[in-house]
């Protein structure tokens, strides 16, 4: 039970708020980062290498719209209610931030709230719930100072803020540099795919009479010395060419409305926000008695051909494909072979999906047979395989480890806020998870 030193507060008489810049796009250039609402991801923390930036030689922010370390944004103001109260929590960075006027700035008074507690808090369950019925109904949703500031808070004293805030911030952590571990990984999974599949590399550097950089002489000696023409251009000798559709299997999902859950039993659907966001409550709920083919697991991987496109490596556990998603699989070629050569015409499946006078755009099947892959011989895909495998498996495992931490935080979070249980019991059971 939570103990009678917690006492009742509201968020605002606890920290102060402020809305963010409003700009236009003849101000954007080199300078000065700032967060929009399309950084706000799966995550907690702001990041910091992506955003785009303002030049700040043609607009003037004040110092009190510059984020500063321990300062919490909130989307104030979106068209998608689920987005509206979406927050992260601004660790510092190594150049100065400011925000988007579609999001508000809470700093936290840190001699009555931890900054970090208060990120706990607006974050809680309790939030979320009344974030969605302020951004309930039809249009452009808003939540506004007076809002946030009636938010009802139970605080306790500040050295059990801390105690709590260390539990989960270890959490928040290791999901984080898990995330990152798999931001490497892919790096340099696609700087291997391209050097020997789309650039040629080991085959440039032999016809230079080299040493291929960083490959051993027995997977040098796979690779020819030499090009042949083809369709494409230039390609290695022996190698082939083939569309994308033929070296993998596109099925498309189901209209899941169709298929109800049975009784309490049911699969979550989904679907392209789902890609994004992973599956959470307001996940459609669909029967489980569908085709297998139709039912997704962990390691799957899933490419949305219509809207937001996207290539993922699906690791948000079991459930049910959507229509307006590719589950691609193959019987002769590797996972991380087709995952990749998605990757690589993304870009071009972007821009025909983009082109589309609908509201909607799209890419369709012929698409796929219009985008070639270069396909090396046998020997030259298994050694590869040795070196893409581990590290796809790698990717797999640490995204797995990370959503079951995103559960336990998730399930401990509002219980550790409300003072249902004690910090020690929650330690115990993140001991028993980690």
């Amino acid at each position: 039970m939570k103990d009678s030193y917690w006492f009742k507060t509201t968020l605002g008489d606890n920290g102060e708020f402020r809305n963010g810049v409003n700009f236009n796009r003849e101000q954007e250039g080199v300078g000065l980062a700032i967060l929009k609402v399309k950084d706000f991801g799966n995550q907690f923390f702001v990041p910091t290498n992506d955003l785009d930036e303002l030049n700040p030689h043609l607009i003037e922010i004040p110092e009190n719209q510059m984020l500063k370390e321990g300062d919490i944004v909130i989307i104030r103001s979106n068209g998608n209610s689920e987005l509206v109260g979406r927050s992260l929590f601004f660790r510092g960075a190594n150049k100065p931030v400011t925000f988007s006027g579609f999001c508000i700035r809470f700093r936290p008074n840190p001699e009555k709230i931890l900054p970090l507690f208060a990120a706990y808090f607006i974050r809680s369950p309790f939030c979320r719930r009344r974030f969605t019925a302020y951004g309930s109904g039809t249009g452009i949703q808003n939540l506004n100072h007076a809002t946030l500031s009636q938010l009802p808070l139970n605080l306790p004293p500040l050295s059990v803020q801390q105690a709590i805030i260390s539990i989960l911030y270890n959490l928040d952590e290791k999901i984080a540099l898990n995330r990152q571990i798999n931001k490497t990984l892919e790096a340099i999974a696609e700087a291997v795919f391209k050097s020997w599949f789309v650039d040629f590399d080991p085959v440039r550097a032999k016809i230079d009479g080299l040493q291929p950089f960083g490959m051993d002489a027995e997977t040098a000696a796979l690779f020819s010395n030499s090009f042949e023409h083809s369709t494409l251009g230039e390609i290695p000798k022996g190698w082939d060419i083939k569309p994308i559709d033929q070296i993998a299997d596109f099925l498309n999902g189901l209209a899941l409305q169709k298929y109800p859950p049975v009784n309490d039993e049911y699969l979550a659907a989904i679907k392209i926000a789902e890609l994004r966001k992973g599956i959470s409550g307001s996940s459609d709920k669909v029967s489980p008695k569908i085709e297998k083919k139709y039912i997704v697991e962990d390691a799957d991987v899933l490419f949305s051909w219509s809207g937001s496109l996207e290539v993922v490596i699906w690791c948000g556990g079991k459930g049910a494909l959507n229509q307006h998603l590719f589950k691609v699989t193959s019987t002769k070629y590797p996972k991380w072979f087709y995952y990749h050569w998605i990757k690589y015409h993304l870009p071009e499946f972007r821009a025909i999906a983009a082109g589309k006078a609908t509201t909607m755009g799209h890419i369709q099947r012929h698409h796929l047979s219009s985008a070639y892959t270069v396909i090396p011989p046998t020997n030259i895909l298994d050694k590869a395989d040795e070196v893409m495998s581990p590290i796809f498996d790698m990717i797999v495992n640490n995204e797995k480890e990370s959503q079951s931490l995103a559960n336990i935080l998730n399930a401990l979070l509002p219980k550790l806020l409300s003072g249902e249980i004690r910090v020690k019991e929650a330690e115990r059971v993140v001991e028993a998870h980690l």
